[in-house]
């Protein structure tokens, strides 16, 4: 849908007021891509910006808990991520307002560049997992209320709330829910100790960027601090990524051997999601997942 004149207005004006001298905006183009927000590439007398619009009642604090995960990451200095302008409301309309990144061809290097980014990312620590604010995955809030236990947090803060969800919308029967019960009593020694870690959220192929110079670069997160074989099953999710990706990142950060045992596991989550987000054709998926496990 075309950018209204009453925002176009205002984020000319917004800019001008954060670089201190006025800012003309010359084109407003229709970026395609996104399922959630509409998304434009604004062309200004200072350089390209990259813009995701929405209504203001639609998903609130939506913008906002984006930016500050997109904050969060970019700050670690581990991987690209885009900067955040500013975000705001004019109207009926929210807004989030970001640099422009300039995609570019994936080089030989990309996908050992991008694992051994993630791995940094994965470096940046805090003593319990979780984060000091909620936010979403896809268009679903995501609680993070912190919790000192991976296992305790992964059922009460991840699991339950999807399945609870899922139930609500009947899409998931009573003896799926008693399955999940079973499994939550053996999630305690099914994973491996691991120091939470700040996670992406959202990994899969769809979010993240090659730039012009070859780099990596991550978009739409989902963060929070977790176990970190959750963002290395979920980029194997749909289909995986090429295989110098985990080779970099084991080299950098190694995963305990059995990771790929768990990778189904990790990925009930997304999965769940996937089932109240776009309907039951997931829950086969879900149900052969609990089938391996309980």
């Amino acid at each position: 849908m075309p950018l209204s004149n009453s925002l176009t207005k205002h984020l000319a004006l917004y800019l001008g007021s954060s670089k201190g001298h006025p800012v003309d905006l010359h084109d407003v183009l229709p970026v395609s891509g996104g399922s959630i927000n509409d998304a434009y590439c604004l062309g200004t007398s200072i350089g390209k910006f990259f813009l995701k619009v929405n209504t203001a009642d639609r998903f609130p604090s939506l913008f906002e808990a984006e930016a500050d995960g997109l904050e969060r990451s970019r700050k670690t200095g581990a991987v690209r991520v885009p900067e955040v302008i500013g975000y705001g409301e004019e109207g009926d309309e929210t807004f989030l307002l970001m640099e422009h990144i300039a995609e570019g061809e994936r080089n030989t290097a990309f996908w050992e560049r991008f694992g051994r980014s993630l791995a940094r990312l994965h470096g940046h620590s805090q003593d319990r997992y979780g984060l000091d604010r909620d936010n979403y995955i896809g268009t679903l809030k995501q609680v993070n209320t912190p919790d000192p236990n991976w296992a305790s947090f992964f059922i009460h803060h991840r699991l339950e709330p999807q399945l609870k969800l899922a139930r609500d919308k009947k899409r998931v029967d009573g003896g799926t829910a008693l399955r999940f019960e079973r499994l939550f009593g053996k999630l305690e020694a099914l994973f491996p100790k691991e120091a939470p870690a700040l996670l992406h959220g959202d990994l899969w192929c769809g979010n993240f960027l090659c730039d012009a110079d070859g780099r990596p670069v991550l978009i739409d997160p989902a963060v929070y601090y977790g176990h970190r074989e959750m963002d290395v099953a979920m980029t194997k999710l749909f289909g995986g990524f090429d295989a110098a990706f985990y080779t970099a990142y084991m080299d950098e950060r190694p995963l305990e051997q059995d990771w790929k045992e768990r990778v189904d596991l990790c990925n009930l989550y997304p999965l769940l999601v996937h089932v109240n987000l776009f309907g039951g054709s997931y829950l086969a998926q879900v149900e052969g997942v609990l089938k391996r496990f309980v």
